[in-house]
Parts: C-alpha cells; sequence; structure tokens
C-alpha cells in the first residue's frame, strides 16, 4: 500500500477500534525506530490477572482458564510457521504483559498490590499494517480467510489515507497529584541506602505514580505525547480494560531466528535548549562514573538472565555506555546479544529475563521484594513490556517506561530511577520528574501537587 508520511493517518480509522493497537516508531517526528505495526480486532484474546486469564474470541466465544498465560499463549500461537522474509511481523500476538506477571514464577513473599489493569492483555492478530521507514514501503499482511474483511472494511482508507484532521479535546479536570510526597520519597530512599550498606542489594529502582481526572479523547493524547515526545519503541492500545499509551525509548527483549537482543537503559540527563549547555550535559553523562556503574550493573544481571536460555558462550557486550539523545532527556544505554539455545523459544526468554532487570535493580528478586515494600501502588503496565511474538517465532518488546494509562475516568503515569550506594536524594527525585517532564507537557506543563 502506498508508503504515509505519517502512520498516524493509517492508524486514524482503528484508534477507536476494539483492540487497535500501534507499535509505534516514532515518525516522522522522530527517527530511532524503523518499523511500525499496526492491527485491531484480533482473532483471539487473553485477558489475565491473579484469578486467572478469560481467553475470548472474534466469534463471541468466552472460556476461562488458571493455567500459566505464556503457556496458554505458546499453545494459542502453535508451532512456528513461516512468515514474509521481508516484513517483521506476519500475524501472530500483540499487546501487553505487566510488571506483576513475573510474580507467576518469582518467589515474591507479598502478594501484589490491586490494579484496576490487567496483568496480561495479549490479542492473536491474523492481520496487520506494517511500515517499513528505512525502505519507505508499507504493506497489508492477512492469514487467512477471515483476515480478508479487515482488508473489505478499512483497505481504502489506507490506500488513500485521508489528511489527519484536528486531534480532538482532552484535559484534567484537576491538577496532577503524586501518589508521595517528596518527603516520603526521600524516605524510601533512605530505606533503600541502608539495606544496600547491609549487602541486601546493589541497586533499587524505585518509582512514583502520578495521577489525575482525565476527560476527553486518549487518542488525542496520544497524538500529542508522540509529537512531543516520539520515541523508537512507542504505542497506543485500546483495550477494553482502558488505554495504554507509551513513548519509551527502550527495547526490552528482540529475537530474530535464534539471535536475542536486550538494550538497557541506566543514566539519565535533561535535555538543555541551548546546544552548548546541551553539549555539555552529553558529555558529563558520558564520563559519569556513578552511571556507567549502575549501568553495568543491569548489563551483568541481563548477562546472567539471557544465560539461562542462550547457548553457552554465545553472550556478548558489542556496545557498554553509549549515549543515546531523545526529545527530553540523554540516556546511557548498553547492548547485550545471545544465541537463544536449541529447544528454546521466544516464550522462554521472556520468562528468563522478565521483568526486565533495568527497572527492578540488582540482584532483582530481592530489589523487586524492596520496591514491594517501599512503593505505595502496584506498577501495573508500567515496568512491564509492551510489544509483539509473531507467528514464525520472532519477537520484539519494549520496557513500558514513559507510560500512561488512561482507565475510567483517570489517568496514570510513572516515573523512577535506580538508586545505589552513591546516588543523591535530591537529585534521584528530581530525576524522576525529568522523566515525568512530558507528561507534564503533556497537560499544560502541569506539575505534580
Amino acid at each position: 500500500i502506498p508508503y504515509p508520511a505519517d502512520p498516524a493517518a493509517l492508524f486514524a480509522p482503528l484508534a477507536e477500534q476494539p483492540w487497535a493497537i500501534w507499535l509505534d516508531s516514532g515518525h516522522p517526528a522522530g527517527g530511532g525506530g524503523r518499523y511500525d505495526i499496526l492491527s485491531a480486532d484480533p482473532l483471539v484474546w487473553l485477558l489475565s490477572d491473579a484469578q486467572g486469564t478469560a481467553v475470548g474470541g472474534r466469534d463471541g466465544s468466552e472460556r476461562h482458564s488458571s493455567a500459566d498465560p505464556l503457556l496458554l499463549l505458546r499453545e494459542l500461537l502453535g508451532p512456528p510457521q513461516p512468515g514474509d522474509a521481508r516484513l517483521p511481523f506476519s500475524g501472530g500476538a500483540l499487546g501487553y504483559l505487566g510488571y506483576d506477571l513475573g510474580r507467576r514464577w518469582l518467589p515474591l513473599d507479598k502478594p501484589a498490590r490491586s490494579d484496576p489493569m490487567p496483568t496480561m492483555a495479549m490479542g492473536l492478530y491474523d492481520w496487520a499494517v506494517i511500515v517499513d521507514h528505512l525502505a519507505r514501503q508499507a504493506w497489508w499482511v492477512g492469514r487467512g480467510a477471515q483476515a480478508q474483511r479487515a482488508w473489505a472494511v478499512w483497505g481504502e482508507a489506507w490506500c488513500s489515507p485521508a489528511a489527519l484532521g484536528e486531534a480532538g479535546q482532552f484535559g484534567l479536570a484537576e491538577g496532577i497529584r503524586a501518589d508521595i510526597s517528596a518527603d516520603d520519597y526521600l524516605a524510601a530512599f533512605a530505606r533503600i541506602q541502608h539495606y544496600i550498606h547491609e549487602g541486601d542489594c546493589y541497586q533499587v529502582n524505585f518509582a512514583q505514580c502520578f495521577r489525575g481526572s482525565f476527560q476527553g479523547s486518549a487518542w488525542a493524547a496520544y497524538r500529542l505525547l508522540r509529537a512531543m515526545n516520539p520515541a523508537p519503541y512507542g504505542a497506543y492500545l485500546n483495550l477494553p480494560c482502558g488505554q495504554v499509551l507509551s513513548s519509551s525509548p527502550e527495547q526490552f527483549l528482540g529475537l530474530q531466528g535464534r539471535q536475542v537482543v536486550t538494550r538497557p537503559i541506566k543514566g539519565t540527563r535533561p535535555r538543555q535548549a541551548d546546544a552548548a549547555a546541551d553539549a555539555r550535559i552529553r558529555a558529563a553523562l558520558a564520563g559519569s562514573a556513578k552511571d556507567r556503574a549502575e549501568n553495568l550493573m543491569i548489563v551483568d544481571l541481563l548477562r546472567n538472565d539471557l544465560g539461562q536460555v542462550c547457548r553457552p558462550g554465545s553472550i556478548a557486550v558489542p556496545q557498554l555506555f553509549a549515549v543515546e539523545s531523545f526529545a527530553t532527556v540523554h540516556h546511557l544505554v548498553s547492548t547485550v546479544t545471545g544465541e537463544l539455545a536449541e529447544g528454546r523459544d521466544a516464550l522462554d526468554l521472556l520468562r528468563a529475563a522478565f521483568p526486565g532487570g533495568s527497572i527492578t535493580g540488582a540482584p532483582k528478586l530481592r530489589a523487586m521484594q524492596i520496591i514491594d515494600e517501599l512503593e505505595p501502588a502496584a506498577r501495573g503496565v508500567y515496568c512491564g513490556a509492551i510489544g509483539w511474538l509473531g507467528v514464525d517465532g520472532a519477537m520484539d518488546s519494549n520496557i513500558a517506561i514513559r507510560t500512561l494509562v488512561i482507565q475510567d475516568g483517570e489517568v496514570r503515569y510513572w516515573a523512577g530511577g535506580g538508586i545505589v550506594a552513591d546516588s543523591d536524594a535530591a537529585a534521584e527525585y528530581q530525576e524522576s520528574l525529568d522523566k515525568a517532564a512530558a507528561f507534564f507537557r503533556l497537560f499544560a506543563g502541569t506539575g505534580p501537587t
């Protein structure tokens, strides 16, 4: 189909459809990603919570299962099938895995805090629109007779996309509220420092949640968010339980063939309007011993996670401490790779590494126990993963940071950072606000109260 100047024009006809999902590379405002994947109306869907998983279909059927959600997903995907070599995704699963899904296989003592969003929301899609910004091509791909109805309904709109109109209205009925005060943050910081000095852990990723009373169009909010803060791992999900809007810069797990990649982010500085000041900030981040140590802790954690399912000797770190710049912040990013062992698949990889170490701390289990103790609200979608698993066995996913959830008239957004032995409390608190800058700007620059 014709290559679009802005993929939003292709997604606009789908935005209000049930289970509409756009995995967004950030084009044209940002140039970090290559592919966009758009779909809606899945053949089968799964919604998991602490009680089990509801499995429903396009035909209106629905059943309940107490089985492991990842095993259900593997069963529904079936044995790997050939995909189109020109495309990253030729059908398969799209959606999110919430942070607390990891409790299914990690020995955490405390039960998960109640969260109104499912711990997993995944659909199995038999068609998709794929946009390749490197090749400047766009494709519709479908599997099976039922997929053709999507083309019958939306094909004309994709071949001749209408100009995007006004985005619509949205806003907050009240100001933004933080779940914890600055004093409470500092008390939690002191507790984490105590655990570090006692030898319990090396690093804990501590986050706070911001809330507001949302009014208007979630799709309009996402259009503005991606214009203000384009990101290579963005996403918009219109789910029965609410909308998920992500402008994540971080890749969690990618799998092509047997090749695995993860790109953890640790180390952040706010962008500066003045070019010279911005360059100084970037250079300071590149040379920061504290941030490099923090990043290295997570690289080592991920090498261990990947080592559980990768061929021995295949784990490598081709890029360490690279500085990458985004709309509001600079980040320190490393790359860890491996080769998946024979007999292992994408779901084994997810189980071994989930949730991502960059948003827990090290060692992972103890850091998650401390997070349970000190964070007052469930993370929900935040710090989970949004992405896809293809029918051919491939996978890609983000770490669901810079992500907001709109549900039942409330908008929620989380921001945090890794705390280590030489962290400064005031600087860490400010970093969490820096990471929330795009969220505050989205609502006319209103800060937390």
